[in-house]
């Protein structure tokens, strides 16, 4: 504190220790300043960052006098936090879940590495399947068990159905519009019936079989063409770019990746770096003071690549929109249409910003995670060379060999679909589910998850959990022929799209898709690794963002059967 005296050398700031020798000197003490003048002390509150000498002192201390404040106020600022910490603690004596002893300020945010998905599973099996953390200023708590995660999705599900917002996603105010992070709302369950009912119903999927095929088709047709000239495949490219066609044709009537450009590529690396920046540990997070200043960058960065994808959105729905002008008549002729449809009925329910907004979040999430699927996938099948020709066999036997694989042979080929489970079991594409936020204080197994906790649902651990699953770290098909178990959020130890009211609406489309496509591949063409690396050798690593990447694309060249 500041005290009285008379003129000479003073310590005038207990809280930084700084000494003045002259009489009139700017002193730094928080946000107030002291002006000492003979045996009077005076306050003015100023900035923060505003310390200077007064117009008589000498120039070379003024640098010295801003740091030393500068300095003061940071400890200032940590002291504050961490007595509010304290105060909070004992103020509200909650039985949180068991977790490590977190650091003073930084909490947990060491352990948690590159990998959180691996770093916190390997905690779980210390403090158990539900876990607490501090991340930061954010109280954390981690599920990793089937058991857990039904209480989380399903029974605890109306208490624990928004969202913690990302700060990234604040970008160009994305979370006001995006259905997977708005709120549980009237809106919310407008919009997610528009998507149930226009883009996603089995009447909607049925009726675009045609259009999947013929991607499908197009893909096998690019795999021949590598295949004759003794080329690699980069699958997980070659998937994005069907899927993203796929997409565009169902939506658009239009194909975005021309195969005579670079659009697929250009567009995969900017929904990767979207991707990659929402995954990105960021410290506006974990310290929402921070906010404001988007320390890292990350908020500004994702603005930048939503920019891009929505300029072109927005350009496709303006030309839409003039056309429908000029021809003076509504169509149906694929997605937008109908959106726009609903948007004429009801524009409170459905605007141009809406849909553009709805088309961001369905071609950014769907041509990822299902080229990443697919990716590990063909991974593993190589991986595992009995697997793979279990599968072959199959197709062999029910659809016969050099036959085009349709969508109605799905049903009569269960190790395919055992294929696709085990992928999803091991590779889920988000190894986090969406955080989630409670609402109120939640009590599950005898803890207490407080009002306004993140909670991180981990299914890449609970797809490996040994309670839940034999030989978890090993990819066995078999375990699922016979199984009930599906993907669909009902059963709990296996739930790569999520469960509960939040259920990924593109799951039936992925499941269609992915099943298609990876049998196609297996049946036209045989498979080996680029330069002839033997597949026992492959390198299985992953790298960590909202969606599972290989750490290494997968590169295998085809030979037509």
């Amino acid at each position: 504190m500041m005290r009285r005296g008379p003129a000479g050398p003073k310590t005038l700031c207990n809280a930084c220790g700084l000494k003045w020798a002259n009489k009139s000197k700017w002193v730094c003490f928080s946000a107030l300043l002291a002006d000492y003048k003979g045996t009077t002390v005076k306050y003015s509150v100023v900035s923060l960052f505003t310390l200077f000498s007064s117009p008589g002192d000498q120039r070379s201390k003024i640098k010295m006098n801003f740091l030393s404040g500068i300095i003061c106020l940071c400890l200032t600022w940590f002291l504050i936090q961490a007595l509010h910490v304290i105060l909070r603690s004992k103020a509200i004596p909650k039985r949180l879940p068991p977790g490590p002893k977190p650091f003073p300020l930084i909490g947990n945010l060491l352990e948690l590495g590159d990998k959180p998905h691996k770093s916190l599973a390997k905690l779980s099996e210390v403090h158990g399947p539900i876990m607490s953390l501090k991340l930061g200023q954010v109280t954390t708590v981690v599920i990793s068990s089937a058991a857990m995660a039904k209480e989380v999705l399903q029974i605890h599900d109306q208490h624990l159905s928004n969202r913690t917002i990302p700060d990234a996603i604040r970008a160009k105010r994305h979370d006001e519009f995006s259905l997977p992070w708005i709120p549980v709302s009237t809106r919310w369950r407008n919009l997610r019936r528009i998507c149930m009912e226009q883009i996603f119903s089995n009447k909607t999927l049925d009726a675009n079989q045609a259009i999947r095929h013929m991607k499908v088709q197009d893909l096998l047709a690019d795999t021949h063409q590598s295949s004759l000239n003794g080329e690699a495949v980069d699958v997980g490219r070659a998937a994005f770019k069907t899927t993203l066609n796929l997409l565009s044709t169902t939506i658009f009537s239009v194909d975005l990746a021309d195969p005579n450009s670079d659009t697929a590529r250009e567009y995969k690396e900017i929904v990767w770096n979207v991707m990659k920046e929402i995954g990105r540990p960021n410290l506006a997070d974990y310290f929402p003071v921070l906010k404001k200043v988007d320390p890292q960058r990350v908020r500004h960065r994702l603005a930048v690549h939503f920019g891009k994808i929505l300029e072109l959105f927005d350009r496709m729905v303006s030309q839409r929109l003039h056309l429908r002008e000029v021809c003076g008549s509504k169509t149906n002729k694929d997605v937008l249409d109908s959106l726009l449809n609903i948007s004429e009925e009801n524009s409170e329910e459905m605007d141009k910003t809406t849909i553009e907004r709805l088309l961001l979040d369905l071609f950014v999430a769907a041509t990822d995670t299902t080229s990443a699927t697919l990716e590990w996938a063909m991974a593993e099948l190589l991986h595992n060379p009995e697997a793979l020709s279990t599968a072959k066999a199959e197709l062999e036997q029910v659809i016969g060999k050099g036959n085009p694989v349709q969508e109605s042979d799905i049903p009569r080929l269960p190790y395919l679909q055992a294929i696709v489970k085990e992928t999803l079991r091991l590779h889920p594409a988000a190894p986090f589910l969406l955080p989630r936020k409670a609402q109120v204080d939640v009590e599950i197994s005898g803890y207490v998850i407080p009002k306004g906790a993140q909670v991180l649902v981990n299914a890449w651990a609970i797809g490996r959990d040994r309670r839940s699953w034999d030989n978890a770290k090993s990819f066995i098909p078999e375990r699922f022929l016979g199984s009930e178990i599906d993907v669909k959020g009902l059963n709990f130890e296996l739930i790569p799209f999520g469960g509960g009211r939040r259920t990924c609406p593109g799951l039936l489309l992925a499941i269609r898709m992915l099943h298609l496509m990876l049998g196609s591949l297996m049946q036209a063409f045989n498979w080996k690794l680029e330069d002839g690396v033997n597949t026992v050798d492959m390198d299985m690593d992953d790298k960590f963002g909202i969606t599972l990447q290989r750490a290494h694309p997968l590169r295998a060249v085809p030979i037509p059967v």
